[in-house]
């Protein structure tokens, strides 16, 4: 029965990292996802010290709040002339450091500590369930993440046409009257929500790769949106499959495994994509210069 529940907390983070990871890499803001899984650290701390448990939803509210503000300062020193990579790098290293600081001076006698917010461990995430009447839910984490994945679907569901244009033309949208600033924002809280929801269950770190790794996969496979959602998340379902059969015959770390087989996918992707890939062209080149020879 774990098991299931660790495919099933692996698909489901997939999933959530998946969609909201398509309009990353459309916006060239694959490095915010990094930002934001680091920049949250504060807000979680805060947040635990305010009510004194790892509530996760309080925890999920605090990281949101932190999350839009990270990408609030990474606009401002932008628009003041830094460059967007190091705007980003000063941002999240900044309140990485401060959520460092708070857990060593205050939180440092409970299990709310680098390995908790930035690891995880997703074989354990049957122990940790939801009772309610003494009679048990399933795991907290396929609770939480499945909210996280409604509220994503939801959202992108309702503001699809949105979305899209803001991510393919932003200035178009804004001559229409289209709120880009808002959307903008509402993406990073949905890419907040999806980091915090995925902290104990894959860690911080791992959750980068899955919001850019199937993505980008997708982003070779297809020039439709639609489409290169629907290839991000089952490529991210794949690579969960695969890496946790790749964890039990190397007995190593899921997550980890999980990640690195999605790496393999985006290979074979980069390498054999029939339009994008480096083999096909080059076969293609090859043929032409053939046609043309002839």
């Amino acid at each position: 029965m774990s098991d299931f529940w660790i495919l099933l907390t692996g698909s489901l983070v997939a999933a959530c990292c998946g969609i909201v990871g398509v309009f990353l890499v459309l916006r060239k803001m694959a490095m915010i996802g990094d930002a934001i899984s680091h920049s949250v650290m504060p807000g979680i701390v805060i947040a635990f010290l305010m009510s004194g448990s790892r509530d996760s939803l309080l925890m999920m509210f605090a990281a949101l709040v932190f999350g839009v503000f990270t990408t609030f300062l990474i606009g401002m020193f932008e628009r003041g002339g830094i460059q967007s990579d190091a705007s980003i790098g000063v941002v999240f290293t900044a309140l990485f450091a401060i959520g460092v600081i708070l857990v060593s001076l205050f939180a440092r006698q409970v299990h709310l500590d680098q390995d908790a917010i930035l690891y995880g461990e997703i074989a354990f995430v049957h122990w940790n369930l939801w009772e309610i009447g003494g009679v048990s839910m399933g795991p907290k984490a396929v609770w939480l993440l499945g909210f996280t994945l409604f509220v994503i679907v939801a959202v992108i569901g309702l503001l699809y046409k949105q979305f899209k244009l803001c991510s393919f033309d932003p200035a178009l949208a804004a001559a229409i009257g289209i709120p880009v600033a808002f959307f903008h924002y509402l993406l990073m809280g949905l890419v907040s929500m999806a980091t915090v929801s995925s902290f104990e269950s894959v860690g911080a770190i791992l959750v980068v790769g899955m919001l850019i790794v199937p993505a980008s996969t997708a982003y070779l496979l297809t020039d439709r949106l639609g489409m290169m959602i629907v290839l991000s998340v089952a490529v991210g379902i794949a690579s969960t499959f695969l890496g946790y059969g790749a964890s039990v015959w190397l007995d190593a770390s899921i997550a980890g495994c999980m990640v690195c087989a999605a790496g393999v996918l985006f290979i074979i992707a980069f390498l054999f994509s029939p339009k994008h890939g480096l083999v096909s062209r080059k076969l293609r080149q090859r043929s032409l210069a053939a046609a043309a020879n002839g």
